[in-house]
């Protein structure tokens, strides 16, 4: 009998998981080494998130941002399984998929991410709706062509969270509603995009300005109801008529993840080694939201999409490496700057001695996240696509 292949299993198909499969693809494996790489997530389509805020302004349609797996991975002799994980034994190697097999792994990567939590305040898990997924912004989508096709005069908006995905939110959706839109955007701390520079704060300031999006500081949640939500500032409580609430704070570590006998951390994220390896269990890779790493340079690595881009490339040579008998290379983080959508045609891009904002960072955002997107077929397909719309508008506008 002819002896079974190394099976590298990966769960989770976002930036961390697809990226590294597609490297471990594209690898220099000898013919008897040849392993067997399955990539595991419940939805059947990757997302690009950082693009996800587009479906909103019809900007960008679906297949651009989130094509099939089936289709990425096609002649890259990666197996695609779309199944949530129920559980995993890291002492036997095993994966358990819900409704599905028990399978052994010798080499696993965790790439789940992580997930908005909707039990911070009564109410949220009911009635606000998450922005991470596809399913959100479709459920989101069909909230809003409901509202803009009642007779009511204005369709009041409250996003909670004044990071990065609430500020993009709100300008998008500013930009959608025009003078019917009321929104609102609530930020527990004193100031909104804390973590990034002051040039994109101001300029996300202007931004919100600009669009009428009302800004409430040191504000938080103390309930959230079918059309209103209450407001605690300084020890008031105040109840505001609203259509929708969004929710953006914060993320989680998945329970799969969290229930396993792996170091973690406060936060519950897995500690790894430099080299993305879980302490005490060499086999198991981590990286993404769901990792707590300290880079070869001994820094924080941020949990961006920014950050699991990188780390995939590491991951799949050091997979590779240890299956081949060749030294591991520590992770090294590069920061690459930030970049952030401000509505249509608007945007900031710093780093790099950058500080860019307005159209112009908003086509270098757009070709940037062209370059980073999975395979070149998709980019091609999604760049020629962008190319031929100026010149659809122009002969659809002629005729």
């Amino acid at each position: 009998m002819s002896e079974q292949p190394t099976r590298i299993c990966i769960l989770g198909g976002g930036f961390g998981g697809l990226y590294t499969a597609l490297r471990l693809s594209q690898l220099p494996w000898e013919k008897p080494q040849q392993p067997e790489i399955i990539l595991v997530d419940q939805n059947d389509r990757f997302l690009f998130t950082p693009l996800l805020y587009e479906l909103l302004t019809g900007e960008l349609q679906t297949w651009e941002i989130a094509p099939p797996y089936e289709e990425l991975l096609i002649n890259t002799g990666v197996r695609f399984t779309q199944a949530a994980v129920d559980g995993i034994n890291v002492e036997e190697r095993q994966v358990q998929l819900h409704d599905g097999p028990e399978f052994a792994y010798d080499r696993l990567v965790l790439a789940m991410g992580g997930e908005t939590p909707l039990d911070m305040a009564p109410g949220v898990m009911e009635y606000a709706i998450g922005f991470r997924t596809i399913a959100d912004a479709y459920r989101l989508e069909e909230r809003l062509r409901i509202l803009e096709e009642s007779d009511r005069e204005k369709i009041r908006v409250a996003i909670v969270g004044a990071g990065y995905s609430g500020v993009e939110l709100a300008c998008k959706l500013a930009e959608r509603l025009g003078d019917r839109g009321r929104l609102r955007l609530i930020e527990m701390s004193d100031m909104i995009l804390r973590t990034s520079t002051d040039f994109n704060r101001d300029a996300a300031h202007k931004a919100l300005n600009d669009r009428k999006v009302w800004i409430d500081l040191e504000t938080s949640v103390a309930s959230v109801e079918p059309d209103a939500i209450s407001l605690l500032y300084k020890a008031q409580v105040d109840s505001i008529p609203v259509d929708i609430v969004l929710w953006t704070v914060g993320t989680r570590v998945a329970p799969v993840v969290r229930s396993l006998s792996l170091k973690q951390s406060q936060r519950g994220q897995l500690v790894v080694t430099p080299t993305l390896q879980a302490i005490d269990h060499p086999e198991i890779f981590a990286l993404g939201d769901l990792a707590d790493c300290r880079d070869a340079d001994g820094q924080q690595v941020p949990n961006t999409a920014q950050s699991a881009f990188q780390q995939a490339d590491y991951a799949a040579w050091n997979i590779w490496a240890s299956l081949t008998g060749r030294p591991l290379l520590p992770f090294r983080y590069q920061p690459l700057g930030e970049m952030m959508t401000l509505g249509i045609d608007n945007a900031t891009l710093t780093g790099l001695g950058l500080k860019v904002d307005g159209p112009l960072a908003y086509l270098a955002r757009r070709l940037a996240y062209l370059y980073r997107m999975p395979t070149l077929n998709h980019k091609l397909k999604v760049g020629l696509n962008w190319m031929a719309q100026p010149l659809v508008a122009i002969l659809s506008g002629n005729s």
